[in-house]
C-alpha cells in the first residue's frame, strides 16, 4: 500500500459550516459515510446485542484501538445512532446503546456481518488468485 493511502483522515465528522447544507444531494453516500467505516458497523452489531460499557466493545471488537473506538462512537453518538447514558454509580459507569433509527437496518446490518464471517475465505482465495495472476 502506498504511503499516502495510510493516513486517518476525518477522524470525527465534522459540523458542516454555519450555512451549508447537513445533509448531501446523494442519502445512500451520507449514510455508507456513517456506517461504512472499518470500525462503525462492527460497533453496531455489536450494540446489537443491548447495550454495552466501552470495555465490552473494545474486547468484543477484534483489532480496534481505544482512539478508533472513541471516534467512531462518538461519530455514530453525533449522529444520532447510539445513546450514551452516564449512571451515577461510583465510579461512573457510562453504557452504549443504539437508538430507534437503527432498528430498521439492524437486520440488513447483521446479514452482511454474517456473510462477510462465512465468505472471508473465498474472498481471501479470489484475492490470491487475482494477486497470483496480476
Amino acid at each position: 500500500m502506498s504511503q499516502r493511502n495510510t493516513a486517518i483522515t476525518d477522524q470525527v465528522t465534522p459540523p458542516p459550516p454555519a450555512g451549508a447544507a447537513e445533509i448531501p444531494d446523494c442519502p445512500l453516500r451520507e449514510v455508507l459515510a456513517l456506517i461504512g467505516d472499518k470500525w462503525s458497523a462492527q460497533v453496531l452489531v455489536v450494540l446489537g446485542d443491548g447495550p454495552h460499557r466501552f470495555t465490552e466493545l473494545e474486547r468484543a471488537i477484534e483489532g480496534i484501538s481505544r482512539r478508533m473506538l472513541t471516534l467512531s462512537l462518538r461519530n455514530l453518538e453525533r449522529n444520532g445512532l447510539i445513546t450514551r447514558t452516564v449512571h451515577p454509580d461510583a465510579p461512573p459507569r457510562v453504557e452504549y446503546a443504539t437508538t430507534p433509527l437503527i432498528d430498521e437496518i439492524r437486520e440488513p446490518l447483521e446479514a452482511l456481518a454474517s456473510w462477510a464471517d462465512r465468505n472471508r475465505p473465498a474472498i481471501a482465495a479470489a484475492r490470491h488468485a487475482y494477486d497470483n495472476c496480476h
